[in-house]
């Protein structure tokens, strides 16, 4: 049995000759080209639900399918009904019906500023809602580490016992 479209995909992008090579650099920066295209699009009409089946889509964005089934893998978290898209082939039928702010966020997450900053996101979502949605996600990496508790310092359960004899025992 082959590869389902999506193990094609990921072991083609993130193969060892894709890992800090010209050949990696020169393919990512043509997807990263392609994929901003695409949303450019999408983002032009947020309220239009784009449908098709893989290859229709395709061919709708100029793109082989390799690079579109990239595109659908990248997009999926961020959709309303996400597309099944470990089983998917060249017909299934999929959809690109995305939350905008569940968009947004992702694309904070996956450092890609590029997509993030398009400026269709001025008449998508406020500058503060894109401010706060960006806080957001950068917090949701950030690991706070409580402040340690001496032996001798007061217990933070409130008793007023020193922390050595009430619940450091």
């Amino acid at each position: 049995m082959s590869d389902s479209l999506l193990i094609q995909w990921r072991k083609k992008a993130y193969s060892e000759d894709m890992q800090n090579t010209k050949k990696g650099e020169a393919f990512w920066r043509e997807y990263f080209e392609l994929e901003k295209g695409i949303y450019e699009q999408l983002l032009a009409k947020p309220d239009e639900v784009v449908t098709g089946t893989v290859a229709g889509l395709a061919e709708k964005y100029g793109l082989d399918i390799m690079h579109m089934v990239g595109f659908l893998d990248g997009i999926n978290d961020s959709l309303k009904e996400p597309n099944p898209i470990e089983e998917m082939t060249e017909e299934t039928e999929v959809n690109l019906g995305f939350d905008l702010e569940k968009l947004y966020y992702n694309m904070v997450e996956c450092e890609a500023e590029w997509l993030y900053t398009l400026p269709a996101w001025d008449d998508l979502l406020t500058e503060e809602r894109r401010k706060e949605l960006y806080k957001e996600q950068k917090k949701s990496k950030t690991i706070v580490k409580d402040k340690k508790i001496g032996r001798n310092d007061p217990c933070p359960c409130g008793s007023g016992k020193k922390y050595k004899f009430c619940c450091g025992r």
